[in-house]
C-alpha cells in the first residue's frame, strides 16, 4: 500500500519569515494591516492620522487593495514616535 506524503517542511518558509519580522521590527516605522469594509477602512485611517499627524508621524496608507464584497485590505505606517 502506497503512503500518501505529508505536507512538505516548512522549516525553509519559517526561517524566511523570521528573518523578515526580525528586519522589519528593526525598522523605525509601525505597520498594522486591516482588512474591513469601505466605511470602516476610512473611519480607521481617519483615526490614524488624527492621532498622528503626518507631519509628525510620516502617517501614511502604505498599502491598500480592494477584495471581493466591497472590503479593503490596508496597511498603515507611520514612526514610532515623533522625535
Amino acid at each position: 500500500m502506497a503512503r500518501i506524503p505529508g505536507p512538505p517542511p516548512l522549516t525553509g518558509l519559517k526561517k524566511r519569515i523570521a528573518e523578515h519580522r526580525a528586519r522589519v521590527t528593526g525598522s523605525s516605522f509601525v505597520r498594522e494591516t486591516y482588512c474591513l469594509t469601505r466605511e470602516e477602512a476610512r473611519e480607521i485611517a481617519r483615526q490614524w492620522f488624527d492621532a498622528f499627524p503626518k507631519a509628525a508621524y510620516w502617517t501614511e496608507v502604505e498599502s491598500w487593495r480592494q477584495l471581493e464584497g466591497d472590503r479593503i485590505e490596508f496597511t498603515m505606517r507611520r514612526l514610532s514616535s515623533a522625535d
